[in-house]
């Protein structure tokens, strides 16, 4: 197996091990395989914890339990290996990009798309909050077909 990290191949056990130790998980069989879905790709990765367990049923055909998964991508967010997006009160994705860009979010298909930070006009916002500074400024942009 091979792991892409900025277009360059890395051997990827070594890699996933010290993610999931800087993490606070132990490197378990279960927790490996997670990392390969996650992080073993060349494009970048937007999914849902459902999505998740679907994907892990399908590719590895192996039992691992829902708050394994739950707690090894919550560990990733806050350790900031992922980056959660909510798009309202009953669904988050998580992406493996976790730099400051923006999303077009298909409201039909429920696909997150990755939307370059070129491509968005400068975001002039004119409210400030009393003891609040903005650190980043990320756009989901929902789309539907106009049919």
């Amino acid at each position: 197996m091979v792991c892409y990290k900025f277009g360059k191949k890395m051997n990827n056990n070594s890699i996933f091990i010290e993610k999931l130790r800087s993490s606070g998980l132990r490197p378990t069989k279960q927790r490996l395989e997670i990392c390969r879905l996650l992080f073993d790709r060349k494009k970048t990765f937007h999914f849902t914890i459902t999505d998740l367990c679907k994907i892990i049923k399908k590719e590895i055909n192996k039992k691992i339990s829902l708050a394994t998964i739950y707690n090894t991508v919550h560990s990733f967010k806050k350790k900031g290996y992922l980056k959660e997006i909510s798009v309202n009160r009953e669904k988050s994705y998580f992406d493996t990009n976790t730099s400051d860009h923006h999303h077009f979010l298909d409201i039909k298909t429920n696909e997150l798309i990755d939307l370059k930070k070129e491509d968005v006009d400068k975001i002039n916002i004119k409210k400030n909050l009393p003891g609040k500074k903005i650190t980043s400024i990320e756009v989901l942009v929902k789309i539907e077909n106009n049919n």
